[in-house]
């Protein structure tokens, strides 16, 4: 299947508030988290049944539900009436292809990105989508499989860490997407380290595989950079998003997020020019022990013309050749041909040949 662009003739047609789950199923159950938090409580729960979380939102204090896994459609929606989501942003969530976006809809703002994972066992990058619904006291997020990405935020939740406890679900939403991002970073330098690693490679000798894997990280660096270019776009539009559940206060992180992106952005494009020149690199060292291949053959062609033609004149089966009957012929003529190999050879180092 495809990485870059996933469409089914199955969506063509629907509509935009179609209920329709467009992507993979990549976990067997849905999970949904709780945490309600306050400056000075915290309670966190896993819900088993959905109409639970009916009985979850309290007063007074910040309500983060994470899903994951987002394949039931039944499921979502029954979240979504819970919590009075849009439905056009109902839709959105369920589409895992979207590009990373800000809408702000009447009842809530919809936020969504990409989030990566990087396989070390076969230097692959995975993505997934990620999709938050902000508003009042309430931050979802709906991911479509288990990670553990949000876990340095969740250890900061549990440690009563003054600033995030005591802030509100935008300050959360941003402390998310700053992980998201700081992800991207990672999963850059993982992938860096594998494509700085052939510099040395190329220039000491160069083999087969090395373009091989060349063209590996060139798909994977294009496949970050398609997860992180639009992500730019997204924070620069949250930025100028003038929302009731977005306060002013939040602009100077918003900053320092789009100062992390704009640094993923830059690496993605230094990764892709350093493989561009590895790739030059590659066969201008390839052409370069080609022809040094190609000159040997040819120096050695050249000495043996002028020995060969000896060996011809002297091979002809004519009976009135005068050196033929000379007792000192055959010495002779090996003395001409150790002659001109000498000169031939010290021709070319002088010409620097050698």
């Amino acid at each position: 299947m495809a990485r870059f662009l996933k469409s089914t003739q199955a969506t063509i047609g629907l509509s935009p508030d179609a209920m329709h789950f467009f992507g993979e199923k990549k976990v067997e159950h849905t999970r949904i988290r709780c945490i309600s938090y306050n400056a000075e409580h915290l309670q966190e729960l896993e819900i088993a049944d959905v109409e639970e979380l009916r009985h979850c939102e309290t007063s007074g204090n910040i309500l983060w539900v994470n899903v994951d896994g987002i394949h039931n459609v039944d499921k979502i929606q029954t979240i979504a009436n819970i919590f009075a989501i849009d439905p056009l942003a109902v839709a959105n969530i369920l589409d895992t292809h979207s590009r990373p976006r800000v809408i702000e809809y009447d009842a809530c703002v919809f936020i969504s990105a990409r989030m990566l994972h990087f396989n070390e066992s076969d230097n692959q990058i995975t993505a997934e989508n990620l999709v938050m619904i902000l508003k009042d006291n309430l931050l979802l997020t709906f991911q479509e499989r288990v990670g553990d990405v949000f876990e340095p935020v969740r250890d900061r939740l549990r440690k009563s860490r003054k600033r995030i406890r005591s802030a509100g679900a935008d300050y959360l939403a941003f402390a998310l997407l700053d992980v998201v991002i700081d992800n991207y970073i990672h999963v850059i330098s993982c992938l860096g380290e594998h494509i700085e690693s052939l510099d040395e490679q190329l220039i000491k000798q160069p083999k087969t595989n090395c373009l091989e894997d060349i063209n590996n990280y060139k798909i994977e660096i294009n496949y970050v950079k398609k997860a992180v270019r639009p992500c730019r776009d997204m924070v620069v539009s949250l930025m100028k998003t003038d929302s009731e559940w977005l306060d002013e206060s939040l602009e100077v992180h918003l900053q320092e997020l789009r100062n992390n992106i704009e640094l993923a952005n830059e690496s993605v494009d230094h990764y892709r020019e350093m493989l561009s020149d590895q790739l030059n690199v590659f066969h201008t060292t390839v052409s370069y022990h080609l022809n040094d291949i190609l000159k040997f053959l040819t120096i050695f062609s050249v000495i043996f013309i002028p020995i060969t033609f000896i060996a011809g004149v002297y091979g002809t089966n004519f009976d009135h050749i005068p050196e033929l009957h000379y007792k000192y012929s055959y010495p002779i003529m090996w003395g001409v041909i150790i002659l001109v190999v000498l000169t031939m050879l010290f021709f070319f180092k002088r010409k620097k040949w050698l």
